[in-house]
């Protein structure tokens, strides 16, 4: 996948046609992800690149403040002193806008069509719990399975709580422990009783399935989506249970 830097926008020749066949063949390559039915890292990297050309558009004067922090330094230092430049050149500035405006349209786009196929994927996913859910349950095992193959992909999870912007939400870290060909005898709950007897730090744990009949890449699409819908899920289920 091509790739963009972080201020790609503002580096050298500020020039519309070169910003825009540089965002172009970007775009092309994340629609060739696309099409594979691949949206990660391809779709939170164009998200964080649309993010960045509105943040420059719309917080001039909160830059330091509202820009997104993986900018370095030295990087922050560039656009603070494009900033004065396009005061000082009115050229400058109508040509920057250009790019930010035909970018931020064209992302948009794309940023859709990627979200098309995250609410497809998301849809055809089936989540339950394995016996009986206990009361903690920020820690345990989760089972995914995609189309109609009998292999069953191991992960272990933790959820926690983090705080951003004056509002709480849930993370979920996950372990990827093993694989079971599904079967008479390794059924779910076979699994579930296999894993209690061989890790012994949790005695009673939350388990839970992710299926889908959908036959996808694991890492780029499966896995990140169940992950998800998966912290939603639990989320649901424990304020059902307040």
């Amino acid at each position: 996948m091509k790739t963009l830097s972080q201020t790609w926008f503002a580096d050298g020749y500020i020039d519309f046609e070169l910003k825009k066949y540089t965002l172009l063949a970007y775009l092309q390559s994340i629609h060739q992800q696309f099409d594979a039915q691949k949206l990660y890292p391809q779709l939170a990297d164009l998200i964080f690149h649309y993010n960045n050309l509105v943040a420059f558009k719309e917080n001039k004067k909160y830059l330091q403040e509202q820009f997104p922090k993986r900018l370095t330094g030295l990087q922050m230092e560039q656009l603070q002193l494009l900033y004065e430049h396009m005061i000082e050149d009115d050229e400058l500035m109508k040509e920057l806008e250009s790019i930010i405006d035909y970018a931020s349209k064209k992302m948009q786009k794309t940023i859709s069509n990627g979200t098309e196929i995250y609410e497809y994927v998301e849809d055809a996913l089936s989540i339950f719990p394995v016996g009986l859910v206990p009361l903690r349950h920020t820690e345990g095992y989760f089972f995914l399975c995609s189309g109609h193959a009998s292999q069953t992909l191991v992960y272990q999870y933790r959820l926690s709580i983090f705080e951003k912007h004056d509002a709480k939400y849930r993370a979920i870290k996950t372990d990827y422990i093993s694989s079971w060909q599904r079967n008479i005898v390794n059924s779910y709950q076979n699994i579930k009783t296999e894993l209690i007897k061989t890790h012994l730090h949790l005695p009673n744990p939350a388990v839970y399935v992710v299926e889908t009949e959908l036959r996808l890449p694991i890492e780029e699409t499966l896995l990140p989506v169940a992950k998800r819908n998966l912290v939603r899920y639990i989320s649901t289920q424990a304020m059902g249970n307040v």
